[in-house]
């Protein structure tokens, strides 16, 4: 039976949007945090890598701690607290408050979005659960069109506090809408000490999650310094850098669309796969967006791969074991905070070091390897299904 709503799955679209929006918005307004608080490019990106760190070490321990409570309770207090925390963020006097506020709001998403997952997981039929899953990813995708360029261009024109409180409003939309729409009740299989040794002693599983790390490692050198790489580059002006971000996020959307609608019959691992080739192409390619519009066509593969590839990688570990979902899926979502961490991180170190414009190399080998490893996860999981 499919209790997979429309109005339930369009309620974890948008909250997955209001997720993503608030994650988003920090390169996006990257420029001017660092004009604002007086600190480097390098120091701001900080916000990036603190809140992937705690996203990434949270989202696991949250999966087994949460047990059975009420998901409806639960992800709507998650909504508001990230709502409360973006509005005190405004408030905040110097980057050091700012930080630790900022780091504190990470809770949510690294409570919601794998949770909304394992829940729709839950709530829909096998024949229809890949394309459910990626449904409420396009909120993701939505998140970078609306979000990037808009936190770009209202950060430019009238700083970056404005745009946290454009978020704060709009997590508390998201939370009264929770409270409204999704059932009483609702609770996904607790995650036992033996559901997360099966989860860390799957190969497929856990070589799945290792594409997840190396991808969002590879995205993040380049994508968390968006904004100041192409103001220095190419000396954009606000409406051309939010340009690129519309351009840039129009394709993600369009990318997750395309994957919801044919996922289940190309399979999730032939779809990861695609989306990492063609983000691979558009790093290749990098270094000849000479001018604004070059730079606007090479982003389309990158565009149409990125979001995709994280919906696809959800749909996939659900798919390799519908049991171990709220495990699985929190993990991945670890990875992807770990790899944004860990490319945010090594991105702010080469702008420390002057190599702003080699950061394409280094994020096309992220891709290269986690194309490699998909391939061999793929392999693995052909094998323990043929035993």
């Amino acid at each position: 039976m499919n209790r997979a709503t429309p109005a339930v799955l369009w309620c974890f679209l948008f909250g997955n949007f209001v997720i993503g929006l608030g994650v988003l918005m920090v390169p996006g307004s990257l420029n001017d945090i660092s004009h604002d608080l007086q600190i480097s490019v390098a120091q701001a990106g900080f916000l990036i890598t603190a809140g992937s760190v705690l996203m990434c070490l949270s989202a696991p321990v949250f999966a087994t701690i949460l047990g059975k409570r009420d998901r409806r309770q639960l992800l709507g207090w998650v909504m508001f607290w990230y709502g409360l925390a973006h509005a005190l963020c405004v408030l905040m006097p110097s980057f050091q408050y700012i930080l630790w506020m900022r780091v504190l709001a990470m809770v949510a998403p690294a409570i919601f979005t794998p949770q909304a997952a394992a829940c729709i997981g839950q709530l829909a039929s096998p024949a229809n659960r890949g394309r459910a899953i990626t449904f409420i990813f396009i909120g993701w995708s939505v998140a970078s069109v609306v979000g990037m360029p808009t936190a770009a261009w209202v950060g430019e024109v009238y700083g970056w506090r404005v745009v946290f409180g454009l978020q704060s409003c709009l997590a508390l939309v998201s939370a009264i809408w929770v409270w409204l729409v999704i059932p009483k009740g609702l609770s996904p299989p607790v995650m036992s000490l033996s559901a997360w040794r099966q989860t860390f002693g799957s190969m497929p599983l856990m070589m799945t999650v290792g594409v997840t790390v190396l991808s969002a490692s590879g995205q993040f050198v380049l994508t968390a310094y968006f904004a100041p790489y192409f103001k220095q580059t190419l000396a954009t002006s606000p409406n051309e850098l939010s340009a690129l971000f519309a351009c840039f996020g129009a394709c993600g959307l369009l990318g997750n669309m395309l994957i919801s609608r044919h996922i289940d019959r190309m399979g999730s691992a032939r779809a990861v796969n695609l989306c990492l080739l063609l983000m691979s192409v558009s790093l290749l390619l990098w270094s000849l967006g000479s001018t604004v519009w070059l730079a606007a066509l090479i982003l389309v593969p990158w565009g149409l791969g990125m979001f995709a590839c994280n919906s696809a990688q959800q749909a996939r570990l659900i798919q390799l074991a519908p049991s171990l979902a709220s495990g699985s899926v929190a993990l991945n979502t670890s990875a992807i905070y770990l790899g944004q961490a860990i490319g945010a991180a090594g991105g702010g170190w080469l702008i420390s070091n002057h190599a702003i414009e080699q950061l394409h190399w280094f994020g096309w080998s992220g891709m290269v390897l986690a194309l490699v490893l998909s391939f061999q996860a793929a392999r693995a999981a052909h094998r323990t299904t043929t035993r």
